[in-house]
Order: structure tokens, then C-alpha cells, then sequence
């Protein structure tokens, strides 16, 4: 039984992996013509740190392996057939993003996630409880609101629908916001998927788990193979598909993984941690939350003199010692721990803001 477990995952992420790498060399060999190069001399903005004209296109070849994978193993799960759909109105965004050079205003964005995350909720998708840490269990899944169609009721189960919708949302940006280094975010998303895949484990011989198997083998393999050539110095970045790709990928799979919401949160700890931190520093200054700047912790250590190697190391480290942690701990600790985890986050976040910026020298026009 254990061997139809770990093929569940090791397959699928397999063949995941070899259609990202063949895909992304294809879209770097060819990504002149397809008009979705990125000059750093034209792209002017402060969070471009990238020296070198490079494609944009990462979230084309996710989304094929993705494609191919639920195409092969999902059979007539429609639940997976959910998560494609979503992740086609994201790859499909990513498209238009790499090909205008970022010109689709954050606000249509935005709206698009919440189109692909309401793919996933119309599937199904949702997270009828949240575990109390304190003991027992809050419940979701009331009030509901059905509708009988040829006999059969759909229900919209509000809270539950809302907080999937607000949760999907939040990961496809949070995620994403981490990826500005080459190889950054691949690391720490095959780390997440992966320890989705071993909570799943734990349910022993529950086929119900098998989806997530199957999805987290995908979603690992497929930044897997598309790792090679995002790695330093980078062929390609993973644009907007990507990125938004990764956050939709691992917030469906803390769903489905019997609602593992927590465990997420704790293995993405460092990145939610720095959303968090960049969104109250733009609120302070009066600014849009969803608008870009070179804010971001990477730009940070990159400004402290780290390497781009280092970092994207750093962040793949500690997401594997959180990810170490959720595996161990119980639910009452995964609570201070992560309350920990935040403090500690928070307060190195803002030392090497600081730091940072001690070491600039100042400005012609600052004394």
C-alpha cells in the first residue's frame, strides 16, 4: 500500500517535471519571438533587479505540465478538473502579462484570482472547518444557501466559500511576491507541495487523500523541472503565471490535504510573514497594497550585500526547517509556534530593512 502511496506522487511529479523542462526551453529558445522578452533598461522599476534581457514566460510551462498531469492521472476526479480550469484563467493572464510587459493593471489581477479561486469552490473545494488549537473544531459549513436544480441541491456554504475565496486570493499574491531572485521561489514551493504530499501520508489508506497526492506531485514536479532554468544566472523568470500559478497550486492543496491551512502557513511562514510587513508599510504611507515596489525582503539582503544564491538558499532553508516543524508538532503547537515564528520574522525583516538601508550612502539631494 505504501508503494501505491508514494507512486501516487512520484509519478505525476515525474512526468511533471520532464514537461517543464522541456517546456521552458522551449520558451527560452524561442521566447524572442513570442514577444515576451525583459529588458531591464526598458523595464524601469524599482523591484527589477534582473541585469539581463530574459523571458518571462515560467507560467507557460507550469501550466502545461500541469495540463498534462491532470489530463493523465486525474481520470473523472472533477475536483482536479476545478483546479484546471482556475489555473487556466491564471496562465492565461500570465500570458497577456509577459507579452504586454506588466501592463494588466493589478486591480483586473486581482479580480482574476478570485475567478480562478471561485473555479476551485464551484467544484467543491472548501474548507468546511478550522481545527481550535485549544481543542475541537470551528465549523464553516453553516449557513448554506441551495438552490434545487433538476431535483438536486447545490448549496453555497457562505463562510466556508469566503473564507476558501479570501485564502486562495491571499496565496496567489503572498506567494507571489516572494519570487524576485532567481530560483527564489521555486525552492520553497517544491518544499511546500512536498510536505502536503506527507501530511496526506498520514491518512494511512484513505483514497480520499489520493487527489493530493496526484496534485502535490504535479505542482513539485512542475517547478522542479522549470528550477534549471530559473536558477542563477536565470534563462527565465517565472512572470506572473508563474508566480500566481505557485500561490493558487498550494493554497488548493492546503484545502484539499484535510484543510492542513495551518501547516501551510507554517511552512510559508518567512514570505506570508514579509506580504504582511510590505502591506502595512504601503497602507501607512497611503499607497495601494497591490501596486509593486523594492520593499520586499530580497530587496532588502539584496541591498545588504547578499548574493542572489544565498538568497534564494535562505529562503529554501528555512522553509524546509518550518516545514520539519509542521510535520512534527501538534496543533496547540503550531499555534505559538507560529505566533513565534511571525515575531521572529517580523523583527529580522526589520533589522535588515534597516541595515540595509545604514549601508546605503546617501543621495546628492539627502546631505
Amino acid at each position: 500500500m505504501q508503494e501505491i502511496w508514494w507512486g501516487k506522487f512520484l509519478i505525476p511529479a515525474a512526468v511533471a517535471a520532464a514537461v517543464s523542462y522541456l517546456v521552458t526551453g522551449w520558451v527560452v529558445k524561442w521566447g524572442k519571438k513570442l514577444g515576451i522578452m525583459d529588458d531591464p533598461k526598458a523595464h524601469i522599476h524599482p523591484k527589477v533587479v534582473h541585469e539581463k534581457t530574459v523571458p518571462r514566460g515560467g507560467g507557460w510551462s507550469i501550466w502545461a505540465a500541469l495540463a498534462l498531469g491532470v489530463g493523465i492521472f486525474a481520470g473523472d476526479n472533477f475536483r482536479l478538473w476545478g483546479v484546471m480550469g482556475g489555473a487556466t484563467i491564471l496562465a492565461l493572464t500570465g500570458f497577456l502579462d509577459d507579452r504586454y510587459a506588466e501592463k494588466v493593471s493589478p486591480y483586473v489581477r486581482l479580480i482574476l484570482n478570485a475567478l480562478a479561486a471561485l473555479c476551485v469552490i464551484g467544484v467543491g473545494i472548501g474548507i468546511a472547518y478550522i481545527s481550535n488549537p485549544f481543542g475541537g473544531i470551528w465549523h464553516l459549513d453553516w449557513p448554506r444557501w441551495c438552490l434545487a436544480v433538476n431535483g438536486v441541491n447545490h448549496c453555497i456554504w457562505v463562510w466556508s466559500d469566503l473564507f476558501a475565496l479570501v485564502w486562495l486570493v491571499w496565496m496567489q499574491n503572498s506567494v507571489g511576491w516572494s519570487s524576485g531572485v532567481d530560483g527564489q521561489l521555486s525552492g520553497f514551493v517544491i518544499t511546500a507541495a512536498v510536505t502536503m504530499a506527507l501530511l496526506a501520508m498520514r491518512f494511512g489508506t484513505d483514497a480520499g487523500q489520493w487527489p493530493v497526492l496526484i496534485l502535490a506531485g504535479i505542482t513539485a514536479g512542475a517547478y522542479a523541472g522549470f528550477l534549471p532554468w530559473n536558477w542563477y544566472p536565470q534563462k527565465i523568470m517565472p512572470g506572473y503565471g508563474g508566480k500566481s500559478l505557485a500561490g493558487f497550486l498550494l493554497g488548493t492543496l492546503a484545502i484539499l490535504s484535510a484543510a492542513k491551512v495551518g501547516a501551510m502557513i507554517m511552512v510559508l511562514g518567512l514570505p506570508m510573514m514579509d506580504a504582511v510587513l510590505v502591506i502595512i508599510k504601503r497602507l501607512r504611507e497611503g499607497r495601494s497594497p497591490v501596486w509593486g515596489g523594492r520593499e520586499h525582503l530580497h530587496h532588502y539582503l539584496l541591498d545588504a550585500g547578499w548574493s542572489k544564491k544565498q538568497i534564494a538558499v535562505f529562503y529554501w532553508v528555512i522553509s524546509i526547517i518550518l516545514a520539519v516543524l509542521a510535520w512534527q508538532l501538534k496543533a496547540p503547537l503550531k499555534l505559538f509556534t507560529m505566533a513565534a515564528i511571525a515575531l521572529v520574522a517580523a523583527g529580522a525583516i526589520l533589522w535588515v530593512k534597516n541595515w540595509s538601508t545604514s549601508l546605503k550612502q546617501p543621495g546628492q539631494d539627502s546631505g
